[in-house]
């Protein structure tokens, strides 16, 4: 199994902040592209649509904050599924090779997807 980044250095960050030099990979991990932001401005390493929650589970949670644990819970299983360990699998590697920035367009990071998928990436590492 990829081990990550001796620093265990994976970071999370809004997509609209201004890319730093210290981010090193840049991967959004949201389903959707972000609104208003061109493709050139993100100054991305990769887009990882496969680890994003699936449409169904985005709706359903609509970022209701009472929501959140029984989200986090289906989110885990969504990410048992092949495409989704792929995905995982890719975002060790990026983080065993350096700095991992994993980018949202989510308003409220601590209450999303994001939050999960990182301990997800520190647990199995």
């Amino acid at each position: 199994m990829t081990e990550m980044s001796p620093n265990g250095d994976v970071r999370v960050r809004r997509v609209y902040e201004p890319p730093e030099p210290t981010d090193g990979a840049r991967v959004l991990v949201d389903r959707l592209w972000p609104r208003g932001l061109s493709k050139a401005d993100a100054l991305l390493t990769e887009w990882c649509k496969d680890v994003a929650p699936s449409s169904e589970l985005r709706r359903w949670y609509a970022h209701q904050g009472e929501r959140f644990e029984r989200f986090a819970e289906r989110y885990r299983e969504e990410l048992t599924q092949e495409a989704a360990c792929s995905a995982l699998a890719r975002l060790r590697e990026l983080a065993a090779a350096g700095p991992l920035t994993l980018l949202t367009a989510t308003k409220e990071v601590s209450q999303s997807h994001v939050t999960v998928l990182l301990d997800v990436l520190r647990e199995e590492s």
